[in-house]
């Protein structure tokens, strides 16, 4: 062979691009379902699970095994229906809120169970019917990350109980919805956990906020005056939002009421506070009902 005849050899380690990474598995958003009809959960676990990114991990049929489960599973979100048979779904909120973003999916829609599960803590409210396959799991999704969705009953519902007014003596809900919460101590269907997370923990705030206003109109048998509002010069939009903070709704719920951000919410309630000459919420509310004892030499 002559001498000047070249061979190719082997590539060189170095030519070879290396080998890419495999892909990071992306964790599945895990949901439980709870509704007593059985059609409906297994229709909404073929939905659902046929998601690339969405896993029913569990289903229950009333209150008690939502909350069983939800503890269990630790899931992303929990779908709720309101009317189920031995605990139903507004008893059974207050309790699941604690542990999970909760989003109401029911056939019930009246404006008191709508402002009620609100009220209660759940991240939205779909009335079946109103929505389609894509919106409900986009709902979900969204759910998780902190943004409300609502059908156009529940958003009708809910405008309409607000312009009747929002004080603390709410409507009492139909059908005997919630009286699993009003049980003899002891008694009740479902337990919080001993340490709930903060979430739990702020909406049981707001809820105590309201109590002292009510037990001050039946020991004194007569109703609370109504205060001098105008003194504190707050606009229309920040009178909205102050009645919405009284009647014990979150910044987020809020927000998906007024259809505003959470940050404009903050910044509606933080000149709101410097009007009221308030630093908490609860102090804001007992100056807006007019419950707020006046110290001497101090004026609005």
């Amino acid at each position: 062979m002559p001498d000047d005849v070249f061979e190719p050899g082997p590539p060189h380690p170095a030519t070879v691009p290396p080998a890419l990474p495999p892909a990071p598995a992306t964790a599945r958003l895990r949901v439980v379902v709870a509704d007593d009809n059985p059609v409906v959960r297994a229709g909404l676990g073929v939905l659902l699970s046929g998601r690339a990114d969405i896993q029913v991990v569990a289903e229950a049929a009333d209150g008690r095994e939502a909350y069983e489960k939800t503890l269990h599973h630790r899931p992303d979100v929990v779908l709720l229906d309101v009317r189920m048979p031995g605990v139903d779904g507004i008893s059974a909120l207050p309790h699941l809120v604690g542990i999970a973003p909760v989003l109401m999916l029911t056939y019930s829609r009246e404006s008191e169970i709508v402002h009620e599960a609100l009220r209660l803590g759940a991240g939205g409210y779909l009335v079946h019917g109103e929505f389609t396959a894509d919106q409900l799991v986009q709902a979900v999704r969204d759910t998780r990350n902190g943004r409300a969705h609502f059908t156009a009953t529940a958003a009708d519902a809910l405008l309409a109980h607000m312009r009747h007014g929002t004080g603390p003596e709410r409507a009492p809900l139909p059908d005997g919805l919630g009286a699993a919460l009003t049980t003899a101590a002891g008694r009740t269907p479902v337990q919080a956990p001993a340490q709930a997370p903060s979430r739990q923990r702020e909406h049981s705030e707001s809820l105590s906020q309201l109590q002292p206003v009510v037990g001050q109109s039946s020991v004194t048998g007569g109703s609370v005056p109504s205060p001098n509002r105008q003194q504190y010069g707050l606009s229309s939009r920040e009178v909205e939002v102050m009645e919405l903070i009284a009647s014990g709704m979150s910044n987020q719920q809020i927000a998906a009421t007024c259809f505003i951000s959470e940050k404009t919410v903050k910044n509606h309630i933080n000149r709101i506070f410097t009007k009221l000459h308030s630093t908490s919420r609860s102090e804001a509310i007992a100056r807006w009902l007019g419950t707020a004892p006046q110290a001497p030499g101090r004026h609005p």
